[in-house]
This record gives structure tokens, sequence and C-alpha cells, in this order.
């Protein structure tokens, strides 16, 4: 049998099957990009495609209607086949890998913020230099009369030109060697390391390529970001990301792990991070640059703990079974030739070390990035993601946890939610007379709403619970055109109705969602408030509040606060800082001093594991409710009559 994938705008995909093979399985061996945040449980409702042709057994769904099911809309994960068959990808789909919004430094807002967060690490102390060297030099030919072999040659010229005692030309050097020598008549570039008095040759090439550069890399279990910077200068060559390629094995970490417990299942994932996202990242911002992936000599890599298990492709299984105890926290000596990235096979690939099993490295390079360790005034880090972690101290101590707020922050667990691409409303306010919304989406001007991403869902909820249309319990007391109610009485909002959206279907908030996403707030802020009591301190202890990651870009803070997913602190105390995971990154790739701070950072930071801590799940209960069970915690949080 044969299914061919329809996949709008792009050339239709054809694999071969058994009757009786899922359809998002197939999907995924043809490397069709779906998503599904659930990895294929049925829950999300978000791989929707439409059969054209054949036969597909699939059962009828709460999220597909009477009528789209008529029309041959089906989930992709409940379908399977039963004949050749062809089926239509839509659009929205496959969006979440080519055009998600992220922290990517793609605005001059995120530009500047980067550049300030490296600044005050300069200001800190940290010398942005390191011993990467590119020299060239002119060797005298061999004749009859100089017989001396070409290694000797090359080191006694570069021992002169770097002031070294001894130089190293491993294996990959030595290969190409005679004919690069050759090639550009005894004069060449070559490239390496001092290690005290010894270099290392990593590169030869021809005299004109002397760029000797850096890779930095976020990788989130959403998106993927990273820059290629000038070793020498700083200066930042390319920038890019995509959609974290494993997605479509499912929107968190859990599902990921079981995902890649299954026979094949680690290097399945391991390809979709290295083959499908980083190298065809790399490859464009080396054209983009003009340089030579040869050329990469060091790679840094910020990711959380399961992330980095996936990525270099062992075992992840242990972090989500209790004791927690993951494979590494820190990883010396990785090259980039180990994983087959490509970049100079000799370059190191660091690691930013993870600190337990749900606060990884991307934590201890944004933690680094955002100054806390160097400040004594008492500082709160949040980053939001897929999951939120947090971290609360000064220069005398650092703590730090992570929650499990679901996917809910990505648009996951939500019937309209999706993540931050084109056509998703990420900001709105609401007429507390009128209850019609003012709303801003995501794309070119005109763009119709196609669904709700985290930073919507935070100013809608907020705004309903504002204007009193909602209560404390996320249910609906108010009624209106915008409030509707199914068969059984759940009141749902309306953002956009049928005519008004990019897909033809209603665009709404149901009760179901308001709590899914009030579980997922309290996650946040029952983490902050245990991390607090850890240490014996209050909210109002707080200095400084710094938010990292891509959806912290589009939060909009006083929204977050009147809902109660951020303490009541002064809006004043509020920074955003960007994807503070790359720019810590970036640090470390370029600045030996950085890397080494970083290293310093982690051991010094205390893990709190909050599934065992006494008391954490008191004060999730507790914070399920807007704002919270407990107003004076919240006495500028408003809910209008």
């Amino acid at each position: 049998m044969k299914v061919t994938f329809q996949i709008e705008g792009e050339s239709p995909v054809i694999i071969e099957c058994n009757a009786g093979d899922n359809l998002l399985e197939l999907a995924r061996r043809a490397n069709v990009a779906i998503d599904a945040p659930c990895s294929g449980n049925g829950s999300c409702g978000k791989c929707r495609v439409k059969l054209v042709e054949g036969e597909l057994e699939s059962p009828r769904s709460r999220h597909i209607t009477d009528e789209e099911y008529a029309q041959g809309w089906r989930l992709s994960c409940s379908s399977l086949v039963r004949s050749d068959c062809t089926v239509f990808v839509p659009d929205i789909a496959s969006a979440y890998q080519s055009r998600m919004k992220t922290a990517d430094l793609s605005s001059p807002q995120e530009v500047a913020i980067f550049e300030e967060c490296q600044a005050q690490l300069k200001q800190s102390g940290i010398r942005f230099t390191n011993h990467f060297r590119a020299v060239t030099v002119c060797l005298e030919e061999p004749s009859l009369d100089n017989t001396m072999p070409d290694n000797e040659r090359l080191s006694w010229a570069l021992e002169e030109a770097l002031d070294v005692e001894k130089v190293e030309i491993p294996f990959f050097v030595m290969a190409k060697l005679a004919s690069t020598l050759r090639e550009h008549r005894f004069q060449v570039c070559v490239k390496g390391e001092v290690r005290g008095d010894t270099f290392q040759c990593m590169e030869i090439c021809g005299p004109e390529d002397t760029a000797i550069v850096g890779c930095a890399i976020d990788i989130g279990t959403t998106t993927v970001t990273m820059v290629l910077t000038d070793l020498v200068t700083g200066r930042l060559l390319a920038k890019g990301s995509s959609g974290n390629g494993q997605i479509r094995y499912g929107a968190d970490v859990i599902n990921r792990i079981i995902e890649q417990g299954k026979p094949g299942g680690r290097k399945k994932l391991q390809d979709a991070i290295i083959k499908e996202t980083l190298n065809p990242i790399i490859a464009t911002l080396c054209k983009t640059a003009g340089i030579s992936a040869r050329s990469i000599l060091r790679l840094s890599v910020g990711a959380n703990t399961t992330m980095n298990h996936l990525f270099v492709g062992v075992d992840a299984g242990p972090v989500r079974m209790e004791p927690y105890i993951p494979s590494f926290f820190r990883w010396d000596g990785l090259l980039a030739g180990d994983l087959k990235l490509p970049a100079n096979p000799l370059a190191p690939v660091i690691i930013a070390p993870n600190i337990g099993s749900y606060v990884g490295g991307d934590i201890t390079a944004g933690t680094l990035a955002s100054g806390i360790w160097d400040k004594d005034e008492m500082s709160l880090f949040i980053d939001l993601g897929t999951n939120g972690e947090i971290v609360f101290g000064n220069r005398d101590f650092l703590v730090s946890c992570a929650c499990s707020a679901g996917p809910a922050f990505e648009g996951g667990d939500i019937s309209c939610g999706m993540r931050a691409t084109d056509g998703a409303m990420e900001a709105c306010t609401i007429d507390k007379d009128t209850m019609e919304p003012t709303l801003s989406i995501i794309g070119d001007e005109g763009q119709k709403c196609v669904g709700i991403c985290g930073s919507g869902i935070i100013d809608l909820i907020s705004e309903l619970f504002r204007c009193g249309i909602i209560n404390a319990k996320g249910l609906f007391v108010r009624e209106g055109s915008r409030v509707k109610r199914d068969a059984h009485g759940m009141g749902r909002y309306v953002v956009a109705f049928p005519e008004d959206s990019e897909t033809g279907r209603e665009i709404a908030l149901n009760e179901v969602d308001i709590d899914n996403f009030i579980r997922a707030k309290g996650a946040i802020f029952s983490a902050i408030d245990t991390l607090l009591s850890s240490v014996d301190m209050t909210v109002e202890m707080i200095d400084r509040v710094y938010v990292a990651g891509g959806i912290g870009s589009g939060i909009n803070m006083k929204n977050a606060v009147n809902i109660g997913m951020f303490p009541d602190v002064e809006l004043e105390k509020f920074h955003y800082i960007g994807n503070s995971s790359l720019t810590g990154a970036h640090a470390m790739v370029i600045s030996d001093e950085a890397n080494a701070k970083t290293l310093e950072v982690a051991a010094n930071m205390t893990y709190l594991e909050l599934s065992t801590y006494p008391g954490y799940m008191d004060s999730f209960v507790a914070a399920c409710f807007l704002p919270h069970t407990d107003a004076r915690l919240f006495p500028h949080s408003v809910q209008e009559a």
C-alpha cells in the first residue's frame, strides 16, 4: 500500500506501508511534519489531516465535529491505513517547524537585550577572550637540499610564529597536510588552540581563509536558536532558528523520554535534533556568513537535561524516574566529530552543565547571562518555555527548581491553542461593557486568527477576569454575544467567529481550557512560593525579577500578575532578558572566563526537587485560583464587576 501526503505549499510525499499502519507514525517515518504536542495519545487534537482519497480506520473524536468528519477531517494519531490513500496536511499542522516566532535576535529589541547582557558580563570582570588562533605561515619549499618532512617543516614555523614550545598535528590535519601545502605553494593558514606551551592544530587551509568561528546553540524543547560569532572580534556573523524536529514526538520532555525508550527511539530522537534541525541551520548560517563549516572551532550548547541527553544520544529514561538521576550533569571532552556535526571534527562541544533532572544547562547559561550571581540584590530568574525553571538568590547563594507546568504555555492542552506562529493571537484587550475583544495577531497585516498562543492566553484570561466575565475558578458568570454554552452548560468565550477566522472554525477559549491554564500558572507561582519558603524569604524580599524565554518576550507582566502567575511586586522590578540560554551559550563559546564562571555557577547552585518537597502540593492547590486563594498575596490584582 501507499500513502500520499499532500503538504500545503510543498511537493507530495509518498511512503510505502502495510494495512493497519498508524498514519502519524507513517508521517514521522516519511519526515512529514505534523504537530502532535501530546505525542499521539489523542488528547490535543492538533494533528488534523484531511482524507482526500482511500480509506482510513479512524474513530470519531471530540476534536472533530460531525460536519468536519463528513468532510474527511481525521486525527492522524488515531487513524489506521486500510487502502492506498491520499491525505492533505494543512499548513497549520507543519508551520511550527518553519515559522515559529522565537527569541532568536530576529528583532532590534532582542539584539539590544542580547548586547546589554553581554555588556553586563564584561562589567562583572569577565573578559571575552580565548586561546584560538589563526596564523598564516610561509614555508620554504622542500628540495633535494632541504628534505625536512612536511610535519616538522610546519611545526618549526608555527613554534616561531606563536612562540610555543610544541605543536601537535592530529590525524585529521596530517591526512591532508601534503596536498594542502603543495596546492597553496607552502603558504597556508593554520587554525587551532594554544594550550599552555602547546599549539594544537585543528585546520590547515589556504592563506585567504583566516576565519575562526564559534557556534552558540540553544536547544529548547520547542525551538532551536543559534548564532555564529567571530572568535577574535566577538562580532556576530549569522543567526537563525527553527522548530525542534523532535516536536512531532511530543511537546514535552516526558513524551520524548518515553519515545526514546522504544526500540530505535534513541537514534530517532538524536537524528531529529542533529540531522533534521541543527545541521540545516548550521549549513544555512555558514552560507550566510560566507565561511566553511571547518572554520567552526568551538561549539557551546545550552539545553535542559533531557534535551542534552537526547542530543548526545544517551539514555534519558532515569531522568523521569525516582530518584531522578540523569546520566550526566557535566560532560567534558565531547567533540563535533563524535556527533557528526557540520563543524571542524576536532572542535570541542561545550555543554552548559545541568543542575538537576529538570534544571538543565539552559538555566545555568541563563543564570550566567542574567548576572544575578554577581549582585547583592535578591533576584528571581524565571525561564518560561515548555517548562518553567526558576532561580533565586544573589552573589552569596543560588537555589533553583523546575515546575511541571505542562505544554499550556505553548498552546498545548488548550482547544484552540497553538505555538507562536503566523495566525496566533499573541495579545488582546476586552471592552468591559461590550465584551468585544481587540486582538493582536502574529503575521502580516490582515492576517486572520488561527488560534491562541501562550502570551495571548495570559492576556485573554486576565481580561476575562478583570471584566468579571469569569470568576476566580475560571467559570463564566456573565452572558453576552461572545459567551456561548454547549449542551452541557459549559461556557466559552468566542475570540473569532468562523467567518472571521483563518480556518473557518470558531476560535474560542472554554472553561476546560481555562482550568488547564490555571493549573499551569499555579505551578509557576507555587514553585516560586516554595523556592522562597525554602530559604525562609517572602515576596517582599525580591528586588528584581528577570523573565527569559521565547514566551516571555510577549508577556504582559501586569496581566501575568493579575492572574496570579507572577508574584505581585512592583512592575518596575520586572525585566525581560530575551533568550538568556543563547546569550549565556554565546558568552561561553567566545570567552574562556565565561565558560569557567558557568561551571562555578553550576557548582554553587542548590537544586530543589519540588516533587518531594513538603508543602509544595498544598501551595500548588492554593494557587489554582484567580489570582490565588489568599487575596493578600495579590493586593493589586483587579476584577471588575
